[in-house]
Parts: C-alpha cells; sequence; structure tokens
C-alpha cells in the first residue's frame, strides 16, 4: 500500500458530486447516446441560471467555443485579432484555423490579465496602418476577472467585438456580474481540470440568442432544415454528447461547494505562506471575486534566499505532489514567434515567479498541510 506521505497530490483533479452517475445511467437506460438529448437542454439551462444573464450552448470544449465565436464575428483569412498573451495556448489557437493572425497583449499587474491601455495602444497601432482589428478575447486568468469594464468600454469605442475566454472563471463577478456575460460572445471550457467538468467540454455564450442558435447550427454540421441531409455553409461536429451533459448536470448542482472549496484553499495558502520571504499573492481587486481555479504564488528569488519557483517546483514533485508553472505568454511561443506583440514585461515576469498549487476541491486538510510543510521546509521552517 503506498504510504500516505507519498499518495500524489494533483493539481486539480475531478471532483464529482454523487448525481453525476445518475444522469449517465438514465441516459444510457433512455438510449439518448448522441449530440442529443435532455441533458445537453438541462445543462444549458442550468448554466443559464447560475449566470443570471444570456444564452448557452454545450460543446465539444471552449475551443470550440471560441472558434464558433471568431466565425461569428466574420473573422476571415488575413484578419487580425487582438488576443491576452498571457494564457493557454487554446485561446490564440482558433484564431490560426481561420486563417487570421493573433496580435498579442500584454498583461497589467492588479489581476494578471489584458491590460487596457496597451490594448488602446495595439488598436490605434493597428488601424493606423489599416488593419482593424476583428474581434478582442481577453482572458480570465486562473478564475480571475480581467479589467472588462475598461476593455469593454475601449472595445465600444472602436466598434470591436469582445470575445471572453471564461474558460477559467465559471463563478468569477466583477461588482456581482458574473464573467462570461461581458462580451458579445463568450467561451466556457468543462475539461477534466476545470473547476467543474463534463470529461471534456465547453460552452458558448453570448447575451444575443440569435448568435447562440446560429452557434448550435454550425456546431451540428450545420445541417439546413429538411428532410435529406443538405448544407450550405460548413460546420462543425462541435455539439457536446447527452452522456457528457448527463455529467455536467450533476456538477452544476455542487458548483457552489467546489466555489466555495476552491477560494477556502487559497486562503489557507495565503494564511500559512504569505510569512514566507519572497512569498507573494495576487489579491482580488475591489468589487472582484475569484473562483480560485488555480492558486497561484508568486516567488521572488531576490527576497527569498535565492529559492524560486523551479525549485519549490521540484521540491513538491519529489514529494509526489504535482504544481505547475504559470502560462508561457503566447509571444514566447515558438509557434508565434512571427506574430506582433505589446508588452511590457508583465506577464513575462509572471512566468518566471509564478507556481500554481494543488487547488482540487476534493483536497483533504492533510493534503493541504502537506503542500505547505514541504514548501516551508524548503525554506528552513518545521511545521507542526
Amino acid at each position: 500500500m503506498e504510504e500516505e506521505s507519498k499518495r500524489k497530490i494533483w493539481l486539480s483533479s475531478p471532483h464529482m458530486g454523487g448525481q453525476e452517475i445518475e444522469f449517465v445511467m438514465e441516459a444510457f437506460e433512455t438510449n439518448w447516446i448522441a449530440p442529443i438529448g435532455p441533458h445537453i437542454q438541462d445543462l444549458e439551462s442550468s448554466i443559464e441560471e447560475f449566470l443570471q444573464s444570456g444564452y448557452a450552448a454545450a460543446v465539444s470544449s471552449g475551443t470550440a467555443a471560441l472558434h464558433l465565436a471568431l466565425i461569428l464575428a466574420g473573422v476571415k483569412p488575413g484578419d487580425e485579432v487582438i488576443c491576452q498573451s498571457f494564457t493557454f495556448v487554446a485561446t490564440a489557437n482558433p484564431i490560426t484555423y481561420l486563417g487570421a493572425i493573433p496580435v498579442f497583449v500584454d498583461s497589467e499587474r492588479d489581476t494578471g490579465n489584458m491590460d487596457p491601455a496597451l490594448l488602446q495602444t495595439a488598436i490605434l497601432d493597428r488601424v493606423k496602418a489599416g488593419k482593424k482589428p476583428k474581434a478582442i478575447i481577453p482572458v480570465h486568468l486562473y478564475g480571475m476577472p480581467a479589467q472588462m469594464d475598461e476593455i469593454i468600454r475601449i472595445a465600444d469605442q472602436y466598434e470591436i467585438p469582445v470575445i471572453e475566454d471564461a474558460a477559467e472563471s465559471l463563478g468569477s463577478s466583477i461588482h456581482g456580474r458574473q464573467t462570461g456575460t461581458f462580451g458579445l460572445m463568450s467561451a466556457l471550457s468543462f475539461n477534466g481540470n476545470k473547476i467543474i467538468t463534463t470529461s471534456g467540454g465547453g460552452a458558448f455564450l453570448s447575451q444575443r440568442e440569435d448568435l447562440v442558435e446560429k452557434a448550435r447550427f454550425l456546431a451540428t454540421q450545420a445541417r439546413d432544415s429538411a428532410p435529406h441531409y443538405q448544407h450550405s455553409e460548413t460546420g462543425y461536429n462541435y455539439r457536446m454528447s447527452n452522456v457528457s451533459a448527463g455529467i455536467g448536470k450533476g456538477q452544476m448542482r455542487v458548483l457552489p461547494q467546489r466555489i466555495k472549496q476552491r477560494r477556502k484553499n487559497f486562503e489557507f495558502y495565503l494564511d500559512a505562506l504569505s510569512s514566507l520571504p519572497g512569498i507573494s499573492f495576487m489579491k482580488e481587486p475591489r468589487g472582484y471575486y475569484s473562483n480560485r481555479w488555480l492558486s497561484v504564488i508568486l516567488v521572488d528569488p531576490l527576497l527569498s534566499g535565492g529559492i524560486d519557483r523551479e525549485k519549490i517546483r521540484l521540491a513538491l514533485l519529489e514529494d509526489n505532489i504535482e504544481s505547475r508553472p504559470l502560462w508561457k505568454p503566447m509571444h514566447l511561443q515558438p509557434l508565434f514567434q512571427h506574430c506582433r506583440s505589446y508588452t511590457s514585461g508583465v506577464s513575462e515576469n509572471l512566468f518566471e515567479m509564478g507556481l500554481c498549487l494543488p487547488s482540487g476541491s476534493n483536497l483533504e486538510v492533510s493534503d493541504l498541510d502537506r503542500v505547505v510543510g514541504k514548501l516551508s521546509a524548503l525554506f528552513g521552517i518545521v511545521t507542526v
């Protein structure tokens, strides 16, 4: 039997609530084993009810939702799309699916997300060059909302649609308004490591019902209304299955508890690690509420006696504890080295200093104690 001290502690593993298996079995018993069925509609309705604004279409992934949003924004080959640089590659890849060109914008320090000042600089520069961007994609990184009020104000000034990448932020809000409801269109992810999961999957969101209906149409191979299979435009196999939606339906019922536990994990780390030299945390700006999908620490080796985030990561790994550096900015990725970027050094600094600690809602207190104990020991502090 594996020793308790060496039991794997995952960064963010799935956490079932109990009813998921009931809904999955119901799908089998009623033979709704297809990308159509009652669980899909129920999941979409529960997302809409939770967000208290707009409409939802369940799709196969958050990436699919972003791809559909870009199509509906009218993005064509050769167009430019402004994208947050500090993000996972899935935010930027759908731009290239369409033959369009990402233009990357760096982060501001308060939230780690798209810098509105740099956004305006980028827009003015691209307009001057005769390449007005077709869309703007901000991201709510690790559950922390971006400065959406300012981003939307700038986007509206230049009449550019905003596509919100809310893949990591279901349950986060700004002054009570849920992320995923600010942009013309938005994307959620229900990947296995997210705050809730459908195994794989996501959702396309919009305040406009017609855009959601069009996304559903495109996601089901764009089949025209006819007794035979007729197609007038290119479609995609992007609809979520009824089985996966059954998992999501059960997960939505425990979402508030999952948010509460993730935030509790963050507070645990904040209380236990803030006193360590060189360790800091990104706090919520006034009026902001993060689901704390992942708990992030920043490690300054100039203040920590030379301990950096990689030394911490390796020390945790030695004890079978998974942690992960923050996303490497897109403007530093070989894939996008040819793309234009507007940078300030903020995301590069966060990448060098940042580490995601185990954050799952199914972590035990003993797991959190073990993470803190291992990290504290690296600083020469013995915890009881």
